[in-house]
Parts: C-alpha cells; sequence; structure tokens
C-alpha cells in the first residue's frame, strides 16, 4: 500500500508542476461552452436542450489532452521499465496513475463547470444533474484513457492513434452521461442513467488497471 500511495503522490506532485497543463485543460472546457452559443444562436432554450451534449463533448475532448504524458515520460527517461521491476504490481501503478490522472483532469472540470452552466442557461437543478453526471462518469474516461495510452506508449506518435481508439470505447459513457442530465425522459429515464453510468464507471477503473499494465508489458517485450 505504500508504493501505491507513493506512486500517486508521485503522479500528483509531477501534475500540480507543471499547473499551466491543468489550466490548458479548464480553459479548453469552458472554451468549448463558450464558442457553441455564437455558433447556434442566442436561444436559450435550445441552449438548454442541447447543453448537457455540449458539457459531455467538452469534458472528453479535454481529458484527452493530456494523454500522451500518462505513460509517455516514464519510458522516456526509464521509470516505466523501473515500475516492471519493482515490488508493487503494475497494474497497482496503473491504477494510481489513472487516479491521478481523474484528480488532476477530470476534477478541475467539474471545478469549473459552473462557469460551463452559466453560457449555457442551465438552470440549478440541470447543473446539479451535470455535477452528479461528471463525477460519475468521468472515471470511465480516465480508466479508457489509460487504456489506450498504454497501447500505444510504445508506437510513434502515439499521442495521435490513442484518442482514435478510446473515442469508440467512450460512446456508452456520453450516451449515460447525457441521459443523466436531460430531463426529456423524464427522472426514471434519467436515474437509471445514471445508475448504468456509475457502473460503467466502476467496472472500467477495476478493470482498465489490469488492461493497460498488460498492454504495456506487450509493447515492451
Amino acid at each position: 500500500m505504500s508504493g501505491f500511495m507513493s506512486v500517486l503522490s508521485r503522479e500528483i506532485r509531477l501534475s500540480l508542476r507543471g499547473g499551466g497543463e491543468i489550466l490548458t485543460l479548464v480553459l479548453f472546457f469552458v472554451i468549448v461552452g463558450a464558442v457553441v452559443p455564437f455558433a447556434v444562436g442566442p436561444d436559450k432554450a435550445l441552449l438548454a436542450r442541447i447543453a448537457p451534449g455540449i458539457v459531455w463533448i467538452a469534458a472528453f475532448l479535454a481529458m484527452l489532452l493530456g494523454l500522451e504524458k500518462l505513460f509517455g515520460p516514464d519510458r522516456a527517461d526509464g521509470t516505466l521499465a523501473l515500475y516492471r521491476l519493482a515490488d508493487i504490481p503494475l497494474s497497482a501503478v496503473v491504477a494510481a496513475k489513472v487516479i491521478a490522472h481523474w484528480l488532476t483532469a477530470a476534477l478541475p472540470l467539474i471545478l469549473a463547470s459552473p462557469a460551463l452552466a452559466l453560457l449555457l442557461a442551465m438552470d440549478g437543478e440541470t447543473f446539479g444533474r451535470t455535477v452528479l453526471s461528471l463525477l460519475l462518469g468521468t472515471p470511465a474516461l480516465a480508466g479508457f484513457g489509460a487504456i489506450g495510452a498504454a497501447v500505444t506508449v510504445a508506437t510513434r506518435r502515439g499521442g495521435l492513434l490513442a484518442p482514435i481508439l478510446i473515442a469508440p470505447l467512450s460512446v456508452p459513457v456520453l450516451i449515460f452521461g447525457v441521459g443523466a442530465i436531460s430531463a426529456s425522459g423524464g427522472p426514471d429515464q434519467a436515474q437509471a442513467a445514471a445508475l448504468l453510468l456509475a457502473a460503467l464507471s466502476l467496472m472500467v477503473v477495476v478493470l482498465s488497471p489490469f488492461a493497460a499494465a498488460l498492454a504495456i508489458d506487450w509493447g515492451e517485450d
């Protein structure tokens, strides 16, 4: 457990040391929401109707920005090879990286969501469902991101390939995430979507460290 916490604290420190990267993610997330009203016009009813999809697209794209640095720098400086030889399982190392990635990539987006809610004319109830939806669904995006980054870590220009691999896997997360926010299907449908989103995130978070660790082993052998 001490090894796991050491890896987790190291990853968080490295991410915070480059604070500009977190700010870039947040600004990208907000800018996507700021540009859409100019494209679709000032119709508040239309903005409120499409807001759930905009929020999730912005969150998905923003979380893709930091994938290349999930394993790439560790492979370049030899840290990844040391992790493979350490007493702690490689899957535990990946799990620590997934948690750190969520804390430094997804959590800032959730904290910045009030600005996006204001730009998209969300009411208080919709904003509450939006925060809950992001809390439930972004762990799955972090897990899928780790798998994509692990599969392409040994590949030249892997940062360009990882989003292509992740996009099809992330479609159910986007569908259930939008469904958990939208009230068009009634509260029961929104609650069901939220439960499915939570179940999907739980499954991905549990399985992704093992899948990513296996991909790294295959890529390095």
